[in-house]
């Protein structure tokens, strides 16, 4: 099975758990970044990030090239903001058709994952959307167990979580 893992990360959580899951599909990968680079204050992004999740801001995102037809299966990686997924990651699934695509999302966040399982599978309306995997941090330490995401990595290769 040929797979492709999209993602979006801005503090590296999202990227770590992007390139081990990544590895251990053997998948190509490929990071959705923003034309406009965020600030590194903290207080400021996260104040940010409430006005562009509310608004429903969707940024400008730098161009990628995907041959959609050689993947069986996309996996895709996002923060929870406010939430959502990212912005970012909004744009991304507006500017591509999902219908009759096999995807599987996974979050990271800090424990609270809100409407994002809803978010997603309205975004990807037409494609078969597999189990969600969410990944908790505290302070950049992954505390969901390893286990976790390799049992759902298994599912995903052996074809145990689709349909």
């Amino acid at each position: 099975m040929k797979t492709l893992v999209a993602y979006y990360s801005l503090g590296g959580n999202t990227k770590a758990v992007a390139e081990r899951v990544a590895r251990s599909l053997r998948s190509d990968v490929i990071e959705i970044k923003t034309v406009k680079e965020y600030p590194d204050d903290y207080d400021v992004l996260l104040s940010l990030a409430e006005k562009e999740v509310s608004s429903g801001y969707i940024p400008a995102l730098r161009p990628v090239e995907i041959d959609w037809d050689k993947y069986d299966a996309i996996l895709l990686g996002s923060p929870v903001w406010w939430s959502s997924f990212a912005p970012a990651m909004k744009k991304f699934l507006s500017n591509n058709s999902w219908k009759g695509r096999v995807v599987y999302p996974f979050v990271t966040n800090d424990g609270k994952i809100g409407r994002v399982i809803g978010d997603f599978k309205k975004a990807l309306r037409g494609a078969y959307v597999g189990p969600i995997l969410n990944v908790k941090f505290e302070d950049n330490n992954q505390v969901t167990p390893d286990l976790v995401i390799k049992d759902w990595v298994a599912g995903i290769k052996d074809g145990r979580i689709k349909n």
